[in-house]
């Protein structure tokens, strides 16, 4: 059974730091992308950032989270992470982790997290 829990959220004020994880079970952990997507109250749901299963093809950020946000994982603890600095209100939403069919951020989504929330104060 495949499962994808989210952890690290919290409230944090602007300027902040928080690192998120995504813990994975029930899959080769190792040979699947994993992405970090966001919904903000009242928005869709949006991807920001994603890790393939190898270095081969690059890690995939948005414009919005360049250079703030981080993603990385640990393929012995089935685990991918999510650093996150300077952050600003806008950063607050629900932040979920999914798993892609394969191992290119190309593919299709296939699994998703319960999500953990991510409120910045101003």
């Amino acid at each position: 059974q495949v499962q994808l829990v989210e952890s690290g959220g919290g409230l944090v004020q602007t300027g902040g730091s928080l690192r998120l994880s995504c813990s994975a079970s029930g899959f080769t952990f190792a040979d699947y992308a994993i992405g970090w997507f966001r919904q903000a109250p009242g928005k869709e749901r949006e991807g920001f950032t994603c890790i393939p299963s190898s270095s081969s093809e690059e890690i995939y950020y948005a414009d919005v989270v360049k250079g703030r946000f981080t993603i990385s994982r640990d393929n012995a603890k089935n685990t991918v992470y999510l650093q996150m600095i300077h952050l600003k209100p806008e950063d607050t939403a629900v932040y979920y982790c999914a798993a892609r069919t394969g191992g290119s951020c190309h593919l299709a989504l296939s699994s998703w997290g319960q999500g953990t929330q991510v409120t910045v104060s101003s």
